[in-house]
């Protein structure tokens, strides 16, 4: 049977899962996760998840159920090969979007993760602005991101495109590989070493299973392959799930995303855009948007070739969305407050009208 370390279990998870041991229950790290179906793993081995009455009922929102890497307390039935998750612990990290369309609401990619590999094809796929939105999330999310430049055998300007990566990355390191050669995995093994947890994003077609089956050294992984024309491949993977690989570290897979809306607060933006973040210091105005206001420090070095304006739209664009979400969390923890009081004066009225009937 393999150890609680060995899933990435610390110091951080045992001090919160104290009263969970005084109540019998077992700490278990969540291996898969397909529409709130979930297989669970511990020391007892490998279990079907659900979620209990209660737990389900007390949360209130989808962020708070259990995703992929998350560790939980459950009860477990061996006889059966069954679990039932009453509490989540405690994240160290948090991988998140916004869910697609209208709705505001918080959709757990994967929890947990020590590095965050943000996959980008040397193809048509190559895209500054895209890579920047990634990082921005990954930043927020609290783990450490690295950019994987991938199809290296297929660009003869990997070289360039790298330092041009580098130059909008501050803080992050930048690797040039190519899955499909096996060039570059030994850079990638030494982000996951035994115990710790690995996730790989990126758009549908960038290579991400290619990756992940050349470090389990085995096509664990469907992978199809990618239209010639706009280097767009299918969804390879429908479902999340951490892997282990040979030398006992782990990855986690996840469907290309099409979308990648924003979620939390724009923390990991200033990270991202820590230039332009340093210029709006020197602006005329504390409030300055960076469009037309006289004194701009932002636009002048733009006017000056010093900051590329594609940039500089793109964290205008990022800021934008940020604040939009952040009025969209207000007016619904508004709305879920009101609709509270409601029901709390409906009851009041209740007993009311039974006392007066006595």
């Amino acid at each position: 049977m393999m150890n609680l370390e060995d899933l990435g279990w610390d110091r951080f998870f045992d001090d919160h899962f104290a009263s969970y041991r005084a109540r019998g229950l077992s700490a278990m790290r969540i291996v898969r996760e397909h529409r709130q179906r979930y297989t669970v793993y511990g020391e007892q081995g490998e279990f079907a998840g659900t979620v209990s009455g209660k737990f389900r009922f007390e949360v209130d929102r989808r962020g708070k159920f259990p995703a992929v890497g998350d560790w939980i307390a459950a009860s477990v039935r061996p006889q059966e090969g069954k679990a039932t998750i009453h509490a989540l612990l405690p994240r160290k990290s948090v991988f998140s979007r916004k869910v697609a369309g209208q709705v505001t609401e918080e959709q757990v990619i994967a929890a947990n993760i020590d590095t965050a590999f943000i996959v980008c094809g040397l193809d048509s796929d190559f895209n500054l602005r895209r890579i920047e939105r990634y990082l921005s999330v990954a930043w927020e999310s609290g783990s450490q991101p690295v950019v994987l430049l991938n199809k290296a055998d297929i660009c003869p300007e990997a070289e360039a495109r790298k330092i041009t990566v580098e130059s909008i990355a501050p803080g992050v390191f930048v690797h040039t590989m190519s899955a499909a050669r096996r060039a570059g995995l030994d850079t990638l093994m030494e982000y996951i070493p035994k115990g710790k947890t690995a996730v790989f994003l990126g758009s549908s077609g960038v290579g991400k299973s290619t990756i992940i089956n050349a470090l389990l050294g085995a096509g664990r992984l469907e992978v199809r392959e990618v239209r010639v024309f706009k280097s767009r491949g299918r969804h390879t993977t429908t479902f999340r799930e951490l892997m282990m690989l040979p030398n006992g570290g782990m990855v986690i897979d996840n469907p290309g995303m099409r979308e990648l809306q924003v979620w939390g607060d724009d923390e990991g933006l200033k990270q991202v855009f820590y230039d332009i973040e340093e210029l709006a210091i020197k602006c005329r105005f504390k409030d300055c948007t960076h469009q037309m206001e006289p004194g701009c420090a932002v636009q002048e070095a733009v006017n000056k070739g010093f900051l590329d304006p594609g940039r500089l739209q793109n964290a205008l664009k990022l800021k934008r969305e940020f604040a939009y979400l952040a009025d969209r969390q207000t007016m619904k923890a508004s709305a879920i407050e009101k609709a509270r009081w409601k029901k709390i004066s409906q009851y009041a009225k209740h007993l009311k009208k039974r006392d007066k009937a006595r």
